[in-house]
């Protein structure tokens, strides 16, 4: 049976050890000339100005991750109301009124994201166990659906390794009888961010981390 999961981005489902799961978000700042769409369930990063951004390339870019975008809060500068979306649409903010971000954040946050290719190494339950604790990427991290607001970012498996510099750690693979078809995408993967801007190593713009995968 093909699985029903599509591409979704990250959704926070728990958190490392017996932290309490609030899936709590911090709220930062956008730019409110910033052109750049940012869906629910897409990586951000810093920027030197103190305002957040999608990630800057499909796969994630080298930029450590500051969390993951949930949503946005900003003043129309059509009607003068205030607007919360699921997305920042690129525009359409009044320069007046600060647009409101809110991003799960938490170095210890974990994650599902559903694998969007299959690949021969990694086409059985087994083989994908056998990938946990290994390194991937994004495929299509910085894309979405300007009708959901909702991400298209996927886990790639051509990108399963143990390189420090990939973006997120697998952690396992979260029990779901209707996306468990191992042949084809859509199985549901627990990953955290690998090279957290908040993490102890201090990742840092355009810095390297020492999260390699075994």
């Amino acid at each position: 049976m093909a699985n029903t999961n599509g591409a979704f981005g990250l959704r926070p489902i728990g958190k490392m050890g017996q932290n309490t799961n609030s899936t709590g978000a911090t709220e930062y700042r956008i730019a409110y000339n910033n052109t750049n769409a940012i869906y629910q369930g897409s990586p951000v990063i810093p920027l030197a100005a103190g305002v957040i951004d999608i990630v800057g390339a499909a796969a994630g870019g080298t930029v450590g991750l500051l969390g993951v975008f949930a949503g946005c809060e900003y003043v129309s500068s059509t009607t003068g109301k205030t607007v919360w979306s699921n997305y920042w649409p690129g525009s359409g903010a009044d320069s007046n009124f600060p647009v409101k971000a809110f991003v799960y954040d938490d170095p210890s946050q974990l994650f599902v994201i559903a694998t969007g290719n299959v690949t021969t190494s990694w086409d059985t339950e087994a083989e994908l166990r056998a990938a946990i604790f290994s390194n991937a990427n994004f495929g299509t991290g910085t894309s979405g659906s300007t009708t959901t607001g909702i991400s298209s970012a996927y886990l790639d498996t051509n990108t399963i390794a143990t390189t420090n510099t990939l973006n997120l750690r697998i952690m396992g693979i979260q029990e779901d009888p209707e996306n468990s078809d191992f042949t084809v995408a859509g199985i549901p993967v627990i990953v955290r961010l690998n090279n957290h801007f908040n993490s102890p190593n201090g990742a840092i713009a355009g810095g390297t981390v020492s999260t390699t995968g075994v």
